[in-house]
């Protein structure tokens, strides 16, 4: 910055107040900053600490009738932004402040391919928007392809490079500062750091400012010249990511550190010779994909490939790998949700020759499912009381003891049988997550298959929930296929964990021997790609030391 130049974005008391009957009058209170160019600002806290609602008024996307500015300064350049009509706002978004928004399945149009939402969003500032400018683009986002890449719709591409595809709509008219809002957060920990490196890469090729919008310490570690933390719309602690990851003030900050998982690797539990509950041997499924326009034939994809795989009684096994890898498809064969092509499952020494016999009344409560988002997993317009009771009530068990053990459950999961009358927007998300726990619960399994239940949850709500978790566990003396992207996640609850990669399993393991002495490759890679682990000391003042090669 030049002396006497204005700081890129200056943000002085500034209060920003909620709609009538909200839990608390300000979304963001008396909040104070400023951002630098060339330098990056990590915004952490919870959800519903203000952390969006902030980079949200910085690029004048508050909606006025929810949320509205009552106090305070903000400015971008020395221009101020909260005098801007909606024609100003227009032309400083995208030309001077880019946003990727945390889950590009939903920022990106899925009716037009991605080359003509880049091409639409360069030309409404005045760029020609040809098909050599996109190319160029999607190359520096390191694209396959990004020649052609362009003619393909969202659905067509995988997490990363649909993020991918938001960064480079969101640089493309060059921006000065770029607002990314939780980017990485369901990304698998590979794609993630390829990200985190290209949002570097972009900062030192073009001196952009980044405003980071995240939950994970591990990746404020990796990225972060500054860190401002938030409470309650409170800014309550601030400071250089030196000064402040070596010796944090504020006990919110301390928390929130401390329940960022590392790769020490739980305690083995199980008995080595306990019951096999499950075991697969040879399991493969190929997906088909869409016929497209004058092609006949459909292409058949592998996506598992000859597993073999054995779960004990009591213990937790973790399936790490990345987007893609297989994980999802072989839960979803384990639980009778899909139908393999061949291999055989055996279910407490009972083979299960195909998906429908697990549907049987006998069968139905031995293995249960947690999703991933139990937003979409728990039925909106259902009470919690019925989401839970229902289905065992359906499998023959009389209303009052359905309505005993769910009041016993809702108790172990930390929720207040009271509220079994709500519905599940009600509850936060870490509190649906509990709730999807006891509805798995309720039928009393013997095997557990949770598919990344915690991957889009707080680091401090992570840790309750996995913590709860192995409770659950180590009491009701549960088997659990734990699916997950994130090894720091696998070591701090498995006992064993398998790698997958390209629907095989590559290696299988002690958890402490994964973590220790991975001896595949990929394996290797995995925790390589794992945020923040890597930095014994605190990060150096600035980034400006950093090689980015």
């Amino acid at each position: 910055m030049m002396p006497g130049s204005p700081s890129l974005v200056s943000i002085a008391n500034l209060d920003i107040a909620l709609p009538k009957g909200a839990d608390r009058p300000l979304a963001v209170s008396n909040a104070t900053l400023a951002i630098e160019r060339g330098e990056v600002v990590c915004i952490v806290g919870e959800s519903g600490s203000g952390k969006s609602v902030l980079a949200s008024a910085i690029a004048g996307l508050l909606p006025s009738a929810a949320l509205r500015v009552v106090n305070g300064s903000l400015t971008f350049d020395g221009e101020n932004v909260l005098a801007l009509n909606e024609v100003q706002l227009r032309r400083l978004r995208g030309a001077r402040i880019g946003y990727v928004f945390q889950e590009p399945m939903t920022a990106l149009n899925p009716l037009l391919t991605v080359g003509r939402q880049v091409r639409e969003t360069l030309q409404a500032h005045g760029y020609a928007g040809s098909a050599e400018e996109i190319s160029s683009l999607f190359a520096s986002m390191h694209l396959p392809n990004h020649e052609r890449i362009g003619q393909r719709y969202p659905h067509e591409l995988s997490g990363g490079q649909r993020q991918r595809v938001a960064i480079a709509m969101a640089i493309a008219c060059k921006p000065e500062l770029l607002i990314a809002d939780e980017p990485t957060t369901a990304l698998d920990v590979t794609t993630q750091s390829e990200i985190l490196k290209l949002f570097l890469e972009l900062r030192a090729e073009r001196d952009l400012g980044l405003l980071f919008i995240t939950h994970d310490f591990g990746v404020v570690r990796d990225i972060a010249d500054r860190i401002i933390v938030m409470q309650n719309g409170e800014i309550v602690e601030a400071g250089t990511a030196a000064e402040l990851l070596a010796a944090p003030k504020h006990p919110y900050t301390r928390r929130l550190l401390a329940a960022v998982p590392d790769l020490s690797p739980a305690p083995h539990r199980r008995p080595v010779e306990a019951p096999i509950i499950l075991e697969l041997s040879g399991i493969r499924k190929r997906h088909e994909t869409p016929r497209r326009f004058l092609r006949s034939a459909r292409e058949a994809v592998p996506a598992l490939d000859g597993v073999d795989l054995v779960l004990r009684q009591g213990e937790t096994l973790a399936l790490v790998g990345e987007s893609g890898s297989g994980k999802s498809t072989l839960g979803q064969i384990i639980t009778g949700l899909l139908e393999r092509d061949e291999g055989r499952l055996e279910l407490i020494s009972e083979e299960i020759s195909r998906a429908g016999d697990l549907f049987t009344r006998e069968r139905r409560p031995l293995v249960q499912m947690v999703f991933q988002d139990p937003q979409s997993s728990l039925n909106p317009r259902h009470s919690i009381r019925r989401i839970l009771t229902e289905a065992v009530i359906n499998c023959g068990l009389n209303r009052h003891a359905a309505e005993a053990r769910m009041v016993e459950l809702l108790r172990r999961v930390g929720i207040d049988p009271n509220a079994a009358e709500r519905k599940p927007h009600a509850f936060s998300g870490g509190q649906r997550q509990r709730i999807a726990m006891a509805r798995a619960l309720m039928s009393q399994p013997r095997l557990l298959v949770a598919d990344e239940p915690v991957s889009a949850l707080d680091v401090s709500v992570q840790a309750q929930v996995l913590e709860l978790l192995s409770e659950l566990q180590r009491d009701l003396g549960l088997s659990v296929l734990f699916i997950t992207h994130d090894l720091r996640v696998a070591a701090s609850i498995s006992d064993t964990i398998a790698v997958m990669q390209g629907g095989k399993i590559v290696e299988v393991a002690p958890a402490a021997q994964i973590i220790r002495n991975p001896r595949s490759v990929y394996a290797r890679r995995l925790i390589a790609s794992v945020p923040g682990i890597h930095a014994t000391e605190p990060p150096p003042e600035s980034f400006a030391q950093r090689d980015f090669a």
